[in-house]
């Protein structure tokens, strides 16, 4: 049978600029779509998609285009992550982070960002244990000074769902356990599961094989 809000949230998701930054407070693009779609949210909630993005969803929708939500943050200028060579220590945490599988690297190897596959959404900085990356203006100084849509090609958009849907099937459980953490965030926190226990070891032995290479220099 026909699944009507199911039609509308493939519609919406068009729109979005799929940065899957998570700040309109989903776990990705395809969800705060169907909220959208299902009357669950309004339509102001994604920063990178700016007030166009707000504009293009309100000409879709027939709604009132509303001012971006501040509680979603501002639009800004679309930013590029980069990782300091010095100060990686090769812990994968910033790979596995990256929705668009943007960041090359492997287990005690140095990262980098593959720039033209950044949406800069900014997710790959919270897990760094030594804050060796940073987000930057974009190279070129035109692009640098926009925001919105008008920073972002549809042909990126594309390229963005594209990667995030291939990471998706290499990493089937990230959308579950973002959902349960967005449902958990109402809930009193629970004791540490076994998977955080090994995050925590992974990310203690990092460091130390990290201490270890600057010991031996």
């Amino acid at each position: 049978m026909p699944n009507p809000s199911g039609a509308l949230a493939a519609q919406i998701d068009a729109l979005l600029p799929q940065t899957q930054c998570t700040r309109c407070g989903y776990p990705d693009c395809t969800a705060y779509a169907q909220a959208i779609a299902e009357g669950q949210a309004e339509i102001n909630r994604c920063p990178p998609g700016g007030a166009q993005g707000i504009a293009r969803l309100s000409e879709l929708l027939q709604r009132p285009a509303l001012a971006l939500n501040p509680e979603c943050g501002a639009e800004a200028p679309r930013l590029l992550a980069v990782i300091d060579p010095a100060q990686c220590i090769g812990c994968t945490l910033c790979i596995q982070a990256c929705p668009v599988d943007a960041i090359a690297g492997a287990p005690k190897r140095m990262h980098t960002v593959i720039a033209q596959w950044c949406t800069g959404c900014a997710l790959c900085l919270p897990p760094c244990p030594v804050d060796c990356i940073r987000m930057e203006p974009l190279p070129d100084a035109a692009l640098a000074a926009q925001t919105g849509w008008d920073a972002w090609t549809a042909a990126q958009s594309a390229e963005a769902r594209q990667r995030y849907a291939r990471h998706l099937e290499r990493h089937p459980r990230q959308l579950a356990q973002a959902v349960a953490a967005e449902q958990a965030q109402t809930k009193p926190p629970a004791a540490p599961a076994p998977a955080a226990d090994r995050k925590a070891a992974l990310l203690q032995a990092a460091l130390e094989r990290a201490r270890q290479r600057q010991a031996a220099t």
